[in-house]
């Protein structure tokens, strides 16, 4: 029997511009479908801890949750630092990508990937 769980409250957020940007994603590199969004974070960057933001497979320390049809995992540790979070889609003149709205984040640094908790 596996240890992942499914949670019935969404860990985070996801925006309607990242869902769509992350579907077209999906889509354009053939992501097979039992893969979810895998969502975390690890050591490094400018401030301490830099995101994880990818497809992959659910693995036995995975919680794993459904938002906006969008199946969404993240090893049970990392939630310390990322409940609460909204990832969303930005297109500026100055940037354009995913940008992440972490409560927990204590400090962050200018390219809006890298924080401190």
């Amino acid at each position: 029997m596996s240890d992942t769980s499914t949670t019935a409250v969404a860990p985070i957020t996801l925006t309607e511009g990242a869902i769509i940007q992350l579907k077209r994603i999906r889509d354009e590199q053939n992501v097979p479908a039992d893969y979810g969004l895998r969502v975390g974070v690890k050591g490094g960057g400018c401030s301490g801890f830099t995101y994880i933001l990818g497809f992959d497979e659910t693995k036995e320390q995975d919680q794993v949750s459904e938002i906006s049809g969008m199946k969404v995992i993240m090893e049970k540790a990392h939630a310390l630092y990322l409940l609460g979070m909204e990832i969303d889609w930005v297109e500026g003149l100055n940037n354009r990508g995913f940008a992440f709205n972490n409560p927990n984040a204590s400090d962050t640094c200018g390219c809006g990937t890298s924080f401190s908790a």
